[in-house]
């Protein structure tokens, strides 16, 4: 009953004439909504081999989403009470990051299969955004803390498209060992270079959190009051266990099922990081 009440608010504000920005930004969002959709769709069809690969294609629906994602952005951040942006913010935000790094990316390297599973979460956590906006936490802006948000950022998108980049690894490497080499297997590039841009995208995303969490030891103030505990705890977590990967990798050669298995659990933790504390203390103790 709290989850239907929690949709039905936005309706409730609407007939009280006090969700003019919603109102405003809610066609956008569709809109985007439906881009995303498109060019996931597209990909996944290409995947699947049931339409033939229109890389720019899916890259120009996704770029229009983007291009209506980032207004609404910077209008909820605008009506944020505090600097830094609460639950449902926060996801809209870390997904747009998420999504331009697969269309900058795909540029050069083989990720744009990434795209169907976080194009249409990029979507998704943009209506919830504009539907039930969030509070943001005070704080002041400083040198430290904005470095602090661009590498927290940066890192999270970057290994969230690795966390997807594993599922597919793990997906081909099932297949392979089945002797399955037709339908994805056919469509993905080698499982050797699956595998190694796997390992690049780990590492970019860990030089980035490594800087993310030591600007936040040194620069954020007032941890405790700010609830933030919880996070940084779970953040030592998730790089200890990227990091005892890319040991693994160098020193063992690691990879396969078990790069995959280690990489979600990483990622696993990283989301529990960033959207575990923020979504209990936002969505499930705010009265």
């Amino acid at each position: 009953m709290r989850g239907l009440s929690l949709f039905l608010l936005p309706l409730i504000d609407c007939a009280a004439g006090r969700t003019d920005g919603i109102m405003q930004a809610l066609p956008f969002a569709t809109i985007a909504l439906v881009f995303y959709l498109a060019a996931a769709i597209w990909q996944g069809m290409t995947l699947l081999r049931r339409v033939p690969p229109r890389q720019g294609i899916v890259r120009l629906l996704a770029t229009l989403a983007l291009l209506l994602h980032i207004p609404v952005i910077v209008d909820l951040l605008g009506r944020t009470s505090g600097f830094f942006p609460g639950f449902t913010t926060s996801v809209a935000l870390f997904m747009a990051v998420a999504a331009n790094l697969v269309l900058v990316a795909s540029l050069f390297k083989p990720v744009l299969n990434a795209g169907i599973a976080l194009f249409p979460l990029a979507g998704v956590a943009l209506m919830l955004a504009t539907g039930l906006p969030s509070h943001g936490i005070q704080g002041g802006m400083t040198p430290g803390i904005l470095l602090h948000i661009v590498t927290s950022t940066l890192a999270f998108a970057l290994l969230a498209i690795a966390a997807v980049q594993a599922v597919l690894v793990g997906l081909q490497n099932q297949a392979l060992r089945h002797h399955h080499i037709r339908g994805i297997v056919q469509s993905l590039p080698p499982l050797t270079t699956m595998e190694r841009v796997l390992f690049e995208l780990i590492w970019a995303g860990m030089v980035l959190l490594s800087i993310a969490i030591v600007s936040g030891l040194i620069f954020i103030d007032n941890m405790f009051a700010q609830h933030l505990v919880h996070k940084t705890v779970l953040s030592f977590v998730a790089w200890g266990v990227l990091a005892v990967l890319l040991i693994g990798r160098y020193r063992f050669g690691w990879r396969g099922m078990r790069a995959v298995k280690w990489t979600l659990a990483g990622c696993g933790f990283l989301l529990l990081a960033y959207f575990g504390s923020k979504f209990v203390l936002e969505i499930l103790l705010t009265p």
